[in-house]
């Protein structure tokens, strides 16, 4: 079997090594020439991925990556891994999906399996795909070719989440599809579950991270009430959490980030309003998350008027641009809007990040695009006012921030275990 993944990104090529090792000949098409360029000569442009994974597949003739889209024609399956971002409206954006369909469509051959894994809102798949994929191709979907959604359940940087080990949903558009689309799926993927339809496995994975969302927005604001109260919410948690039964252990932070969470929910909030419902819960949450950097905010500048400073002019570093640990991906991190709001008052802002030496191009924050991060050492953190615990990396020498740094606000419960001097950490 032969298959072609499309978006060679954080989910695409986890995805095209998964099937390679698994004995599939995979195809990568993508518009970036650099993602391109790079699978074929065996490196990893990914930090979680090793390069010599890539290597592998690619030396042995199982992965080749390709920016000619017309190459589908060569393929039994074509499984699309492109971005569903929010336009600037917060509305959904599944134009990336809508023109990867155009793209294909005339390129498919009878039989051939389409598989949508870009999470987006119920409807997306057996509408809006389908309706591309047969104006372009001249076939109907069911009977001509193929059509299924099985979404990406990827958690980059944990060493417990392998793409092979994780169970995957797949919803046909038909019996047959859902039977073509298990049938490509098993030569991968360890455990498949089936569900009724496209729309079934769409409204799962929203689901997914709409529960996320929701009970990560309520221990935020659990934090600020008992914050209020002097009570510590991290040691909060870790009690509730020995309860063997009926409780499971979210934490609070400086806010939402990744392509995930802070955008998949509002995909079935304006799905919703077609049928003239309203998701409260969904849109609630939405506000208390980010909202959250502006907290981080308040105690930056209380942190800073006990040493006697204002936020206008003193110099702040954040540490962790990338929006969870021990990864290099920072799309939606809280950390922009923590970088902004402090820089619109008055603060000379700097970050530092093992991770992600240089701010790429992004469409939310091209005014940071070229900062790099600084330098780890003595002589240049102790040159800041006040650090910004943003996201907890374990590169991170957090002893040695303790002993440089005259006020740190920790968002994320880093220092817990670090000798400090009074005074010094403010939670967050």
């Amino acid at each position: 079997m032969q298959i072609a993944i499309i978006g060679l990104g954080y989910v695409g090529l986890p995805l095209s090594l998964q099937f390679a090792r698994s004995g599939t000949v995979v195809l990568g098409l993508d518009i970036d020439v650099a993602k391109v360029e790079a699978v074929n000569s065996g490196r990893s442009y990914i930090r979680h991925i090793p390069s010599e994974e890539v290597a592998a597949q690619s030396g042995a003739g199982r992965l080749a990556a390709s920016t000619d889209f017309s190459r589908v024609r060569e393929v039994d399956a074509v499984i699309i891994c492109v971005p569903t971002p929010l336009n600037k409206n917060r509305e959904p954006d599944i134009s990336f999906i809508l023109e990867t369909g155009r793209a294909i469509a005339p390129h498919l051959c009878k039989g051939v399996l389409v598989a949508l894994e870009s999470t987006t809102y119920p409807g997306t798949t057996d509408e809006d795909l389908r309706a591309v994929l047969e104006q372009g191709s001249g076939m109907k979907a069911g009977t001509e070719f193929h059509l299924a959604f099985s979404p990406e359940r990827e958690d980059p940087a944990n060493p417990a989440s392998k793409v092979g080990d994780v169970p995957k949903l797949v919803g046909g558009m038909t019996p047959a599809c859902l039977e073509k689309a298990l049938a490509v799926y098993g030569q991968a993927i360890r455990s498949l579950i089936p569900v009724s339809s496209c729309r079934v496995a769409e409204a799962a994975k929203l689901l997914e991270n709409i529960f996320r969302s929701v009970n990560i927005a309520l221990v935020n604001e659990l934090k600020l009430v008992y914050a209020a109260m002097g009570i510590d919410v991290w040691e909060v948690i870790e009690a509730a959490r020995t309860k063997p039964f009926g409780f499971m252990p979210f934490y609070p932070g400086p806010g939402l980030g990744g392509h995930c969470i802070p955008i998949d929910p509002f995909y079935l909030t304006w799905k919703a309003r077609e049928f003239e419902h309203s998701t409260r819960f969904i849109e609630l949450a939405g506000e208390i998350n980010t909202a959250m950097p502006l907290y981080v905010i308040e105690r930056v500048a209380e942190a800073l008027n006990s040493i006697h400073k204002p936020v206008n002019g003193s110099r702040v570093l954040v540490v962790g641009l990338a929006y969870k640990p021990n990864v290099d991906d920072e799309r939606e991190s809280p950390s922009y809007r923590i970088m902004d709001q402090l820089a619109s008052r008055g603060a000379s802002v700097d970050y530092y990040d093992p991770h992600v030496p240089e701010i790429r191009p992004t469409r939310e924050h091209p005014h940071w695009t070229g900062t790099r991060s600084v330098d780890w050492n003595r002589d240049g953190i102790t040159t800041y006012d006040a650090v910004v615990i943003a996201t907890a990396h374990q590169a991170v020498n957090y002893q040695e921030l303790a002993a440089w740094a005259p006020v740190i606000i920790d968002t994320r419960n880093a220092m817990a275990t670090v000798a400090t001097r009074a005074g010094q950490v403010w939670k967050a």
